[in-house]
């Protein structure tokens, strides 16, 4: 996997506020992705916001998502990348699902600015 990748949409949801930013990485819990970006906007405006930047950033560097959905209703928008999945959520229905829970084996990293001198745990270390 080409991690700029997921530095591109974990910084394009940071750049559009996304609240409760963090990434898991799912390596060694599952087959179907490397890891998830879970993020939280405030409202149905913003998530859609989230979603587009991240759609256009990844665009710019030759990278289309699998499959989108929950555009629409922007309660829950689901973007598959393969090697990564975006969770874009809107507080209640974050809560609800509770992916944190759900996945809690799962090493999080929840670096806002991933840096070359970040400590162990932070998006700039992923491989």
């Amino acid at each position: 996997m080409d991690d700029s990748h997921l530095r591109h949409a974990f910084e394009a949801a940071r750049d559009k506020k996304a609240h409760d930013l963090i990434v898991l990485d799912l390596k060694e819990m599952t087959a179907f992705t490397d890891h998830f970006i879970i993020c939280s906007g405030s409202s149905a405006p913003q998530i859609q916001a989230i979603s587009n930047e991240i759609e256009i950033r990844l665009k710019k560097v030759g990278k289309t998502p699998d499959h989108i959905e929950g555009y629409r209703q922007a309660q829950w928008i689901l973007m598959d990348y393969s090697e990564f999945v975006v969770h874009i959520f809107s507080p209640d229905r974050r809560s609800h699902y509770n992916l944190e829970r759900l996945w809690r084996g799962a090493r999080r990293i929840d670096d806002s600015a991933p840096s070359a001198s970040a400590p162990p745990g932070s998006l700039s270390e992923i491989s």
